[in-house]
């Protein structure tokens, strides 16, 4: 994994941001999810960075990228505030299916460590955030 652009720069927190979304779409497509929406917003300021099918359950993704460990695991940096976005976006995705209430959900953190000259190391916590 190559974290520096060409002229030796550091790439910027967006960048990181999107590579670690791509690449943990990518392992929930491998691991037998079916992504089914990217970066969804919702009315009311909520959002949910991947809405995939796991069988039968409908999955609301946060996918949080960093550089190291050394300051804790990604998933410690959603907080109260990013977990009510999430359930607010997880809520405005709801309410554009008929009989949402039925519909078995969870909400989940996949966690992307990219450090320079290594293989990404993702993992998945399933059900992390109570929706």
């Amino acid at each position: 994994m190559r974290l520096t652009k060409a002229d030796g720069t550091r790439l910027d927190n967006a960048t990181l941001g999107n590579w670690g979304e791509h690449l943990a779409a990518q392992w929930l497509r491998r691991h037998g999810r079916k992504v089914l929406y990217r970066n969804f917003r919702a009315g009311g300021g909520g959002e949910v960075d991947i809405v995939a099918r796991h069988g039968s359950m409908l999955t609301f993704v946060e996918v949080k990228t960093r550089t190291s460990t050394a300051r804790g695991r990604p998933a410690e940096a959603v907080n109260k505030a990013k977990e009510a976005l999430i359930l607010r976006g997880m809520q405005g995705w709801l309410r554009m299916l008929q009989g949402s209430q039925n519909i078995p959900r969870r909400c989940d953190i996949v966690e992307v460590v990219l450090r320079e000259g290594e293989r990404p190391e993702i993992s998945i916590l399933e059900g992390a955030l109570k929706g």
